[in-house]
């Protein structure tokens, strides 16, 4: 996590004791008495959160925060003023501030909004990077998860089609990350600096469908369920092939495509050009050598979300994911990896075992753990982050017997 926090107040005695609160926290410090003297330090790369005063002479705390926005509008900016100004918190929060605190701010107050500020920058600048690596070098060798035979076989079948440039079927079970495989095709081909558009296929019509083209040009369209592709957008789809339209397509389908030709109820033609560049994702029960690999992966990923510290992992808790069958794949993994990281390692190995009601309850009360995680254990907060009433996210918590101080930190 980054540890930097540029200090911006022009009162000398207040950025000393501010530093001096903040070094005890083992937090690196960058202090400055104007807006002047603080945007030297400030660029998109800068690694920490922004902390400044609201009331200075000449450029005031809004000027900070329009300055960092211009620069990078997801750098962290929480603003202090001595007077409690309801109109004022309301314009810095509306302009962008990550938040607003009156002085004189207690370290109980102010740490737990630094230390979620300053995660939430180490999770944008770590996702920046892994996609400017995705762009410029081998993302099947960083995105594609596993040791096994099947996953080495993959990752070579993935960089084959991306230097081919042709239409393309990606298919697999259900959960198997299918999209997640074409998007790696794309990022590893020449079209790698153009979009990645992905669209349902039965959700499209013909303005839809040609829309989704105009919208990939110069990059990439996934149809995803192609089967399901009305049949005049099936047809369509040929001409625009044959025409050779600049889009390239690959199509995503978990069913079995040569049934449904011999059904009449998929386009022969159409197949037929996408078959020949077929690429199959497979099931987690084929290669499971590679599930405590992906299952270690999607842990940090559900920690970084939650707020939270990943866990360790115990040896027979991977043995266990390695003995399960897995029919939801990789997303019924990563449910799994979220359960464990919310401290539900119990049920982790257990859940195929429920019924559906209950299976979706666990996931509610998931949810719910993992809100109140990353905005440290605030119910209101928690509640407007999940789109819900008060009174309903109340009586969520009552139903599952959770304490919202219990995610305080």
């Amino acid at each position: 996590m980054s540890k930097t926090v540029l200090v911006v107040d022009d009162d000398r005695a207040v950025r000393e004791a501010l530093a001096q609160t903040l070094e005890l926290e083992g937090l690196s410090v960058v202090l400055a008495g104007s807006f002047i003297e603080a945007k030297d330090h400030i660029s998109a790369a800068f690694e920490g959160a922004v902390l400044s005063d609201m009331r200075m002479p000449g450029r005031d705390g809004f000027h900070v925060l329009a300055h960092v926005r211009g620069l990078d509008p997801e750098l962290p900016v929480i603003l202090l003023t001595g007077e409690g100004d309801i109109s004022m918190a309301v314009k810095a929060m509306g302009e962008g501030a990550f938040d607003f605190l009156e002085k004189p701010c207690a370290p109980q107050a102010l740490l737990p909004v630094l230390r979620r500020a300053l995660g939430t920058r180490a999770l944008v600048l770590e996702n920046r990077a892994l996609r400017a690596e995705a762009l410029a070098g081998d993302a099947a060798a960083r995105m594609i998860y596993g040791s096994s035979q099947q996953a080495e076989e993959m990752r070579s079948r993935v960089r084959q089609l991306a230097q081919l440039d042709v239409e393309a079927l990606v298919t697999g079970p259900r959960g198997a990350g299918i999209a997640k495989v074409a998007e790696v095709v794309h990022l590893s081909s020449r079209r790698r600096g153009g979009p990645f558009v992905r669209r349902q296929s039965s959700a499209l019509d013909g303005a839809g469908f040609v829309a989704a083209l105009e919208d990939g040009a110069s990059g990439t369209l996934f149809l995803d369920e192609i089967d399901s592709l009305p049949a005049s957008l099936q047809y369509e789809l040929v001409e625009r092939l044959d025409a050779g339209q600049a889009t390239r397509l690959i199509a995503g389908c978990t069913s079995d495509l040569q049934a449904a030709v011999e059904a009449g109820r998929f386009n022969a033609e159409l197949y037929y050009r996408l078959e020949g560049m077929r690429l199959r994702v497979p099931a987690l029960s084929e290669r499971p050598e590679d599930i405590p690999v992906i299952f270690q992966h999607y842990v940090r990923q559900a920690a970084e979300q939650a707020g939270l510290v990943s866990p360790e992992i115990p040896p027979q808790t991977l043995s266990g994911l390695m003995a399960q069958e897995w029919p939801g794949n990789t997303r019924s993994l990563m449910s799994a990896a979220m359960r464990f990281v919310l401290g539900m390692a119990d049920t982790v190995g257990s859940a195929g075992d429920l019924g559906l009601a209950e299976q979706m309850a666990r996931v509610e009360r998931s949810l719910l753990i993992a809100a109140l995680g990353r905005q440290n254990g605030k119910a209101s907060a928690a509640a407007e982050a999940l789109k819900l009433p008060r009174k309903t996210f109340y009586d969520k918590l009552a139903r599952f017997n959770i304490k919202p101080e219990d995610y305080r930190r």
